[in-house]
């Protein structure tokens, strides 16, 4: 069993800063992707960024240069820091865990998601 425990959700104004973390636990092997997804109401969920295991990130066009992630393969703790946040980036933040290895399977975890809020 696989747990991803997201934290570091929350009520900030415009302008600040939220650093997330996703901590997977349980049995897991072989992680590739881990990455960070968001679900704003009455929109569909979207990538946010996401990071390989050698560390290469990719983002969305819209918080380029404003989010950082990073992950602690050592941990299998993945990382989203968040500056300059505005009130479009308000939603649901869910963690995603991807991996695997041929003829062990492979497998794609989410995170219950933290609820991020930004006031303007």
């Amino acid at each position: 069993q696989v747990q991803l425990v997201e934290s570091g959700g929350g009520l900030v104004q415009a302008g600040g800063s939220l650093r997330l973390s996703c901590a997977a636990s349980g049995t897991i092997f072989s992680i590739n992707t881990m990455g960070w997804s968001r679900q704003a109401p009455g929109k569909q969920r979207e990538l946010v960024a996401r990071i390989t295991s050698g560390g290469s990130p990719n983002y969305a066009d819209s918080v380029k240069g404003r989010f950082t992630i990073s992950r602690d393969n050592a941990k299998n703790t993945v990382y989203l820091q968040m500056n300059s946040l505005k009130a479009e980036d308000t939603g649901v933040y869910y963690c995603n865990v991807a991996g695997g290895a041929p003829g062990l399977g492979w497998y794609d975890y989410w995170g219950q998601g933290t609820q991020v809020t930004i006031s303007s």
